[in-house]
């Protein structure tokens, strides 16, 4: 009997512990209902309309009408191009075309951030205060390479957010968003940083806040905030194979998204700096084609001739591990570095060049609204067998298009040879081998023939126009 009431006497003692820590745990984990409560006033639902031409359809009358941009942004093109249209529609007739997201009050002056892709193409904005109340807004301006936009309505007194510091977040940290998901106006959804500084396909100037808070259709535009209440990013992206949440939602940082809004309402578009440089990674092999330790900088593949880099000395080749001390970790970190940078301002590049570290000073250029063109072609004559490639010369014409003196059109390629082993292709234009460069058949077998062994050799090559590097291992044998 005494056994089993020190038995119990020991469960009941775990049971309390455990209670205990359940208790303090649950109150450590935050409470977001002040936040919502101070915030969600300040958080607008965005609704776009424009006019469009119904058209021709293989389905007939239930065919031609065009689906979302917002749909579109988060399924992209799984459904084609179009969705049926309701009895009566036919081709020739206009109708009007809606799109939901959200948006924030960062002034009182009626300044509203959104996404560029929110209000893409838009006749019409109408902004839904939370109290009701529907206010038509002026587009001040819209900036596709990072989806901010900025919006104005003409109205006083309106309830505006903080705004904080996203410099400052660090990944585990709490963060809340309010938003319109599917059209449910002020919707809370909360989670923590997942991950900072992501690069996103086609996104290279934004380091994207990556959480797993909920984000579905609507909550574009929407603040993301962390604990303080402060709005530290502007949701924009998710990644899906569903077309919904599966965990991975992306933020704009709102010192990023801020910069943008203040260029587009002083100036009515944003300038971001620019080298006029093609660049690519560097992967582990090409680091130890040109002597580094570990993979990281941006290697430079091709130049503009008329861009700031060429004009400063740079080269292909060259590759840029620091801009202004701050290092250059892939190749994904540059632009977003030098985009920042004012066109016209000076910037201290760190560069490896032949093996060796230097000190180049660039003046910033403005980035261009276009650019460079494609090229295309064969080759036929005989090349090194060392190189399992058979390739041809370049007639003056080809040169003159692509801007280059030498060089060689690969033809057909051993698939069991090292240069298909290193990703060549048939149809490749191969300028330079081991930083020297290639003039011509004859030239190139010279080349070749000095290779080292069981060493990866960087090889510069055009393709479809574009220039790009790889790593040529040859082995013994």
């Amino acid at each position: 009997m005494k056994r089993m009431t020190r038995h119990l006497s020991l469960w009941m003692l775990l049971a309390t512990a455990l209670l205990a820590w359940q208790t303090a745990v649950a109150r450590e984990l935050p409470d977001f209902t002040e936040l919502v409560d101070q915030a969600a006033p300040g958080v607008v639902n965005i609704s776009t309309s424009r006019m469009v031409e119904r058209q021709a359809s293989p389905f007939g009358e239930f065919g031609g009408q065009e689906i979302p941009e917002i749909f579109r942004h988060f399924f992209g093109d799984r459904f084609g191009d179009r969705l049926p249209l309701p009895p009566g529609g036919g081709p020739g007739r206009s109708e009007e075309r809606q799109s939901l997201g959200s948006g924030f009050i960062i002034g009182e002056a009626g300044y509203i951030m959104t996404n560029a892709h929110v209000v893409e193409g838009a006749d019409e904005i109408l902004v839904r205060l939370n109290d009701r109340r529907e206010l038509q807004a002026e587009l001040v301006g819209a900036d596709a390479k990072t989806d901010v936009a900025l919006l104005k309505v003409d109205a006083d007194g309106l309830p505006t957010l903080t705004l904080g510091n996203s410099d400052d977040l660090r990944v585990g940290e709490w963060v809340a968003a309010i938003g319109s998901p599917f059209g449910f106006d002020h919707s809370v959804t909360a989670g923590i940083v997942s991950a900072i500084d992501r690069t996103l396909p086609r996104d290279a100037y934004v380091p994207f806040i990556q959480t797993d808070v909920a984000i579905n259709p609507g909550n574009s535009g929407g603040p993301l905030f962390n604990l303080d209440g402060e709005v530290v990013g502007i949701n924009s992206q998710i990644f899906t194979r569903s077309g919904g949440f599966m965990g991975l939602s992306f933020a704009i940082p709102i010192n990023v998204a801020l910069d943008v809004a203040d260029q587009l309402r002083d100036d009515g578009r944003v300038s971001r700096g620019w080298l006029g440089v093609m660049i690519q990674p560097v992967s582990r092999d090409l680091a130890e084609s040109f002597g580094m330790d570990n993979p990281e900088g941006a290697l430079i593949a091709d130049l503009d001739p008329e861009g700031p880099a060429a004009q400063g000395g740079l080269q292909a080749g060259d590759v840029i591990l620091e801009v202004n001390g701050e290092a250059v970790e892939s190749s994904s970190t540059l632009p977003r570095l030098i985009g920042r940078v004012s066109p016209g301002s000076e910037v201290e590049l760190t560069l490896l060049r032949d093996g060796k570290r230097r000190e180049e000073t660039i003046t910033v250029g403005d980035w261009p609204d276009s650019q460079g063109a494609a090229a295309d072609g064969r080759g036929e004559n005989p090349a090194p067998a060392r190189l399992g490639i058979a390739v041809g010369p370049l007639e003056e014409a080809e040169r003159r298009e692509l801007g280059i003196e030498g060089g060689v059109r690969v033809g057909e390629l051993d698939p069991r040879g090292a240069a298909a082993q290193a990703g060549i292709r048939a149809g490749d234009i191969l300028v330079s081998i081991d930083h020297r460069a290639v003039q011509d058949p004859d030239q190139l077998a010279e080349l070749v023939a000095e290779l080292p062994e069981d060493r990866a050799i960087p090889v510069r090559l055009y393709r479809d126009g574009r220039s790009l590097f790889v790593a040529l291992r040859l082995s013994r044998g």
